[in-house]
């Protein structure tokens, strides 16, 4: 096969259609436009968001002030308290995210995890995970525990 040998498949290129090029053509005289009105003269089809007499889109929504956009890139962190933590684990047990996920405290495994420091912690627990708020980390060392970040 050549280059001169390519052509597209059979059916897939059809030809413009000739508008108002006469009776015999079967687009003639108004050309598929119709008669009158709007749709029928040349010139604009009126301004973007014109909704003829409807209150525009833009418009019915709610007004809202200073609410700015919602990053893309912003990390959801699968949030779990220090009392949840002293339910579902016993003392020098290991706290990761697989350990998490058997013990159905996750909301989405593939997302990281937070520790927060709601509740108190009687055992010592091995705490490895993404993120610990300040709060959490004192509570979990003066417990005996330790705290190692996964990065």
């Amino acid at each position: 096969m050549k280059l001169h040998d390519l052509v597209p498949n059979p059916g897939s290129k059809k030809n413009r259609k000739r508008v108002g090029r006469g009776i015999a053509a079967g687009q003639g005289k108004t050309a598929g436009r119709g008669t009158k009105g709007q749709g029928a003269r040349s010139g604009s089809g009126g301004k973007l968001y014109r909704q003829g007499g409807n209150l525009p889109f833009f418009r019915r929504l709610p007004f809202m002030r200073g609410e700015g956009f919602t990053p893309i890139n912003r990390v959801k962190y699968n949030e779990v308290n220090l009392d949840q933590l002293a339910e579902a684990f016993k003392a020098n047990a290991e706290v990761t995210p697989e350990t998490l996920q058997t013990a159905r405290l996750l909301r989405d495994p593939r997302n990281p995890v937070v520790v927060l420091g709601r509740g108190e912690l009687k055992a010592a627990l091995k705490v490895r995970v993404h993120r610990v708020s300040r709060g959490a980390k004192a509570k979990i060392e003066a417990a005996g525990g330790s705290v190692e970040l996964i990065g």
